[in-house]
């Protein structure tokens, strides 16, 4: 998939505007040769070729291999969570907008121009609300455990979010990178909860949800017992950050 040369058009009012070509779409990918060919593919059509793509691997079947067919940057390493592999994606590139999503086709790859478009409206942040259009496609415990996590991180944080874990986000590089991020599978919880916390302008926005190809790789009770934690942690953290310090002595 083509990198492309970094170019810049501007808006009525003269300001720059980000395109495709600012745009690096990254995923953990893990065992998804059942898919990762169409999420690429979709990719590609939607940006003209111009997204950069990258891959951080730790499958044991032909998922890499497609993924370089497709003209993906591929990171290899060994198999140790999503929020590691994640991570790893999100660092790579230099490009500064970057775009999380999965690789097991259940975000929508047609609604990347939307997402930039809202980038460029001044939103730090924007968060992919799967469960706006009823996500019929999520199993029915996920998806009122999403319900659940939405609702005591909106009781923490005191501001009212509705998928806390979505898979598909748009971060201005300089905000994601501006914050520490301790969390593995409560990854995508982290990366909305902190930049709310500090004031950055996050904007949810609504997402078609699709059925899965291939297999989940995630316990849903266990995940969701991490998951939960890793919610409550991360907003006390933010919590006591935002109280005052006495200086040392």
């Amino acid at each position: 998939m083509s990198s492309g040369e970094q170019t810049e058009t501007t808006t009525e009012t003269g300001e720059a505007e980000y395109t495709f070509n600012d745009l690096s779409v990254v995923m953990g990918t893990y065992n998804e040769e059942e898919a990762i060919g169409k999420v690429l593919a979709d990719i590609e059509d939607v940006t003209d070729g111009k997204a950069e793509v990258v891959c951080v691997d730790g499958s044991s079947d032909r998922t890499p291999e497609i993924a370089r067919e497709h003209g993906a940057t591929v990171i290899e390493q060994e198999p140790q969570g999503y929020g590691v592999a994640v991570r790893a994606a999100i660092l790579e590139p230099d490009r500064p907008i970057v775009v999380t999503t999965d690789c097991d086709d259940t975000y929508p790859m047609e609604q990347l121009p939307e997402f930039l478009a809202l980038i460029n409206d001044g939103h730090d942040v924007v968060s992919g609300d799967r469960l706006y259009h009823g996500a019929d496609a999520m199993p029915g415990f996920n998806r009122f455990g999403n319900q659940v996590f939405a609702a005591v991180a909106s009781v923490l944080m005191g501001t009212r979010v509705h998928d806390t874990t979505t898979g598909m986000r748009a971060y201005r590089r300089d905000v994601v990178e501006s914050i520490e991020w301790t969390e593995n599978t409560g990854l995508s919880a982290e990366l909305l909860i902190r930049p709310l916390m500090r004031g950055y302008d996050v904007r949810e926005h609504p997402i078609e949800y699709r059925e899965r190809a291939g297999q989940t790789k995630l316990d849903p009770l266990q995940g969701g017992v991490e998951i939960a934690r890793s919610i409550v942690k991360v907003s006390l953290e933010e919590r006591l950050r935002e109280l005052p310090h006495r200086p040392t002595q």
